[in-house]
């Protein structure tokens, strides 16, 4: 299980991340672009990750604490992640994964 607080404190123990609002959530961004978003009424957060990390983390738990999200953002890597039902170094994974992700996607554009 991971605390909101838990949560926060992780995404932003990351290089160059900062926590912004986004509607009615807590989002989590580097340079401006969201990796993970916190929606603590839910106890859930969003990750965006890889679709193949995406079929890695909603493969290994079948008790449906990892899911794409409905929709096209899940079919572009978006997961849900109930936080009240991970482990913490489970998630500690997925965040890590998200954020590398997104950090590669911006090294990557720059170099095109």
């Amino acid at each position: 299980m991971i605390s909101t607080e838990e949560f926060r404190q992780l995404a932003l123990s990351l290089p160059d991340v900062e926590e912004l609002p986004h509607f009615d959530m807590a989002s989590f961004r580097v340079k401006k672009k969201i990796f993970a978003t916190l929606r603590e009424k839910d106890q859930r957060a969003m990750l965006k990750l890889s679709l193949t990390d995406q079929s890695v983390f909603c493969a290994y738990e079948k008790e449906s604490i990892f899911y794409p999200v409905p929709g096209s953002w899940g079919k572009q890597g978006a997961t849900f992640v109930h936080l009240d039902k991970v482990k913490k170094t489970m998630f500690k994974d997925a965040l890590q994964c998200a954020y590398t992700f997104l950090i590669t996607k911006k090294t990557s554009a720059k170099l095109k």
